[in-house]
């Protein structure tokens, strides 16, 4: 059996540049990454029609801040890893990226976000990657510091990978004694292949968990009716990181507010910045 990825190094060292380019680079990974930031944004339950701030942690190279851009939202990504960060450039993402330790703490100010999600990167916050490490303090700091940069009405959730049931404990202990209400929702729990760990937290006082889906037909639709939908909507698209396609990116990104340099000879040249 295979070693956990957080077991075999710290994930600054473990995502090097091989590393980051290959997860970004596997097809099925791609697949997955986005069917499981699709069920987390679905979770936060954000009101329809309208433009939202939320928060990626662990964005690693921007395949969740893709589907958060799909849904119309702007986004932040931090993540420890640069050579992650370094290929969500290369990706030309929307979203604003941050190179920093989530068991430090979040570097934002008071309700920033209307919302946080996190995909594959809670359960290394378990693992004491060095001898002042230790993770109920490093659970806590980074809980303590989302819960403030969450406006009071805000979700965050977070898929992850527990080892086991001390671990789920572990984070939901620190999570509640942050100031979060909430649980955990488990998707296709008797599938052992699809079963999914999502943490969903709620900061304006206790509310009813969402109901996690359920082993059924549906879970082979969801999959391939998926990727037929992708497919269909693909179709006709700029070709990504094209001139043309970078040039739509920025009219979109003017239309929500953001701030965007003018189009030059340079436009859709390959950035050189690396973090």
């Amino acid at each position: 059996m295979s070693k956990r990825p957080e077991h075999l190094a710290p994930p600054e060292v473990f995502y090097n540049e091989s590393e980051a380019r290959k997860y970004t680079q596997n097809s099925r990974m791609i697949d997955i990454q986005e069917q499981m930031c699709r069920r987390a944004i679905e979770l936060l339950l954000l009101p329809e029609n309208r433009i939202f701030l939320l928060l990626d942690v662990g964005c690693g190279s921007g395949l969740s801040g893709s589907v958060i851009e799909e849904y119309g939202h702007m986004w932040t990504g931090i993540d420890i890893s640069s050579a992650m960060l370094d290929i969500a450039l290369e990706r030309e993402v929307d979203g604003d990226l941050i190179l920093g330790d989530m068991g430090q703490g979040m570097p934002f100010k008071a309700g920033t976000f209307d919302g946080a999600i996190s995909i594959s990167a809670l359960q290394w916050l378990c693992n004491a990657d060095k001898t002042s490490h230790n993770p109920s303090k490093r659970l806590y700091k980074f809980f303590s510091t989302l819960f403030s940069c969450l406006s009071r009405s805000a979700r965050a959730v977070f898929q992850f990978y527990p080892e086991n049931g001390e671990q789920i404990e572990l984070v939901t202990t620190q999570a509640m004694k942050a100031g979060f209400y909430g649980g955990v929702v488990v998707d296709f729990p008797n599938s052992a292949k699809a079963k999914k760990y999502f943490l969903v937290l709620m900061t304006g006082g206790p509310s009813v968990l969402p109901q996690g889906l359920s082993v059924n037909e549906a879970e082979t639709v969801i999959s391939y009716a998926s990727r037929r939908e992708q497919a269909r909507k693909g179709r006709g698209k700029l070709l990504k990181n094209s001139r043309e396609w970078i040039v739509e990116k920025k009219e979109r990104r003017r239309r929500q507010g953001k701030k965007v340099r003018e189009d030059s000879r340079y436009t859709g040249r390959k950035r050189c910045g690396k973090f």
